[in-house]
């Protein structure tokens, strides 16, 4: 357990109402909360967030893993906002709240009465992000907003894989995550903004945007050569040798991605004509041939396993590394001494690992707070918190605040 800081965190005056599901939003506001933001995730009551049960395998409780790793550092509220009572009693949560998060298709926020325009009336220092497929304006504003569909839209599946090989998508869900965090970078915007404005303001961000955002070799080599870019499976469009190679008995990573580090290089292999070799000059030549250039060096990779290659270039400063799966990343010496995996102690499952905080603060480090939430479990605390009466609560149930 990550040790709690004496000083408070730096998001610790932010109140985040998390009306997101799934992945997109709520690793956003997961972010959020994690510096210290106060997250209330609002759940539609009986079902919740569909990831509580989105996974093919089994824990002690309902909530599924993939539920319990987006969402630690949050309280839940279980709240039907398609009822007069859920909506007034969101209503009363936007008023003392800074940001609101919610993730639903382009339209669905305003029949449902909790949009920006809607809420802004009520706060007007509020900050709203929306995060979409496609965003909330353009001709494919309305289509569904799913990471595959992201993925496949923008040109990442083009360029995945090898060449003439099926389509296949990055299995890391980049268009979700990516969209996570372009939402973080813009709420975060919106809020000191708001310091100098007293005005909160609307944030659309989208997966399609977000994933072409992340396209920057791409979009750089089509729009300077007039070609699409096309699959180059593990390779780099900078420079060469710069991907996955194989050895005597498996395959490894190598990054000379210079004139200098492609002379170390040789040096290891002991390959010097091939520093005279026409075809491998420079790194553009390198790049034209890539093809035998890897088949040359892979014949004296041949001779000797992985690791000793891996020894013997890093001895030498050329960039390379094992090629590992996550059971060897979760549990190697570096993520350990990163803290990269750590253990909270949920309600339900007990003692679970978890990721670790993927940047470090010094003065007030990261800290969890809140294991991911039970369905509802924090409903009753905060609405105590914003000094409804139990009278006030009864009536709010009357009118469908709390039922499916």
């Amino acid at each position: 357990m990550t040790v709690l800081s004496p000083k408070p965190l730096p998001l610790s005056k932010l109140k985040v109402l998390d009306v997101s599901q799934v992945m997109a939003g709520p690793f956003c506001c997961m972010m959020l909360g994690d510096m210290g933001a106060d997250v209330i995730k609002v759940e539609p009551p009986g079902t919740g967030d569909q990831t509580r049960r989105a996974m093919g395998f089994s824990l002690k409780g309902d909530d599924s893993g993939g539920f319990i790793a987006l969402n630690r550092n949050k309280r839940s509220i279980a709240l039907n906002l398609k009822t007069e009572g859920g909506r007034e009693a969101f209503y009363e949560l936007v008023r003392g709240a800074d940001v609101v998060v919610e993730n639903y298709r382009p339209g669905v926020a305003s029949k449902l009465k909790i949009d920006y325009e809607t809420l802004r009336k009520i706060n007007p220092q509020l900050v709203y992000a929306s995060i979409s497929g496609f965003g909330q304006t353009g001709p494919w504003a309305g289509r569904p907003g799913f990471d595959l569909i992201a993925q496949a839209m923008t040109g990442v599946m083009s360029v995945m894989g090898y060449p003439g090989m099926a389509p296949v998508k990055s299995s890391v869900p980049v268009a979700d995550l990516g969209s996570g965090l372009f939402a973080i970078y813009g709420i975060l915007s919106a809020v000191i903004g708001r310091e100098q404005t007293g005005a909160g303001q609307y944030v659309d961000a989208s997966l399609f945007e977000s994933a072409l955002g992340l396209s920057i070799w791409e979009s750089a080599e089509y729009w300077g050569t007039g070609k699409v870019p096309a699959p180059i499976a593990s390779a780099n469009r900078m420079s060469a040798p710069y991907q996955a190679v194989r050895a005597a008995d498996r395959h490894f990573v190598i990054g000379a991605a210079n004139q200098k580090l492609w002379q170390s290089l040789c040096h290891v292999i002991e390959r010097q004509e091939l520093l005279d070799d026409p075809r491998f000059l420079t790194n553009v030549d390198r790049l034209r041939n890539r093809e035998p250039l890897i088949e040359e060096i892979e014949k004296s990779f041949a001779t000797r396993p992985a690791e000793e290659w891996v020894d013997a270039l890093l001895a030498v400063g050329v960039p390379a590394a094992p090629i590992y799966d996550y059971a060897e990343a979760l549990e190697s010496e570096q993520a350990q001494a990163r803290e990269m995996v750590m253990e909270i102690e949920h309600p339900v499952e007990g003692p679970m690992k978890s990721l670790g905080f993927p940047v470090k603060l010094s003065a007030t480090p990261q800290q969890v707070r809140y294991p991911a939430p039970l369905l509802g479990e924090h409903t009753e605390e905060v609405l105590a918190e914003l000094g409804l009466r139990p009278e006030a609560v009864a009536a709010l149930r009357e009118r469908g605040a709390f039922d499916r």
